[in-house]
């Protein structure tokens, strides 16, 4: 008697999982939560992985990227904050969002500890493309300090575009 059960259990679950595995309504949705779901952006999100699966191989080659998606950091400005800021230990760094978090770290000479992150978020080589966030422990440093480091990274990325200008 105790195994019929448990045979009537498992095909029971067994049938639910069939009827979930093929979209069926197994608790019952109402329309309203159907659509519902449909809006999620997780569900758009999923949908929309589903459909880039679905391309070839060929398509990783072509250049239909949509811009909207697709960011552009200036790499002179990227290598000249990690030039400047080489004092500082890199935590996080992302080169498709242009976002780089430092850790604390001393500048030669310095007595107080900064911590610093810092975001490229355009392609030109502009100060408009560059904004430097500049903490210490005890909170946050004033705007000339910041404006120095901004000014120190856009100089060194001019000397580099002009070194890689004269090869």
């Amino acid at each position: 008697m105790g195994d019929n059960r448990m045979v009537r259990g498992v095909a029971a679950l067994t049938a639910l999982a069939l009827l979930a595995g093929c979209g069926g309504d197994v608790f019952g949705q109402s329309r309203e939560e159907r659509i519902a779901a449909q809006d999620n952006p997780r569900t758009i999100a999923r949908a929309q992985r589903s459909q880039s699966l679905q391309s070839s191989v060929f398509d990783l080659f072509s250049n239909a990227d949509d811009p909207n998606v697709t960011l552009e950091v200036n790499r002179y400005l990227w290598a000249a904050t990690l030039d400047v800021l080489n004092f500082l230990p890199v935590q996080n760094a992302d080169p498709f969002s242009g976002v780089i978090q430092f850790g604390y770290g001393t500048p030669p000479g310095g007595g107080r500890a900064y911590q610093a992150t810092v975001l490229i978020q355009d392609p030109a080589l502009d100060a408009r493309s560059l904004n430097v966030a500049l903490r210490t422990r005890g909170g946050a440093v004033d705007r000339d300090t910041q404006r120095a480091i901004e000014d120190a990274i856009l100089t060194r990325a001019r000397q580099l575009r002009i070194r890689d200008s004269t090869l």
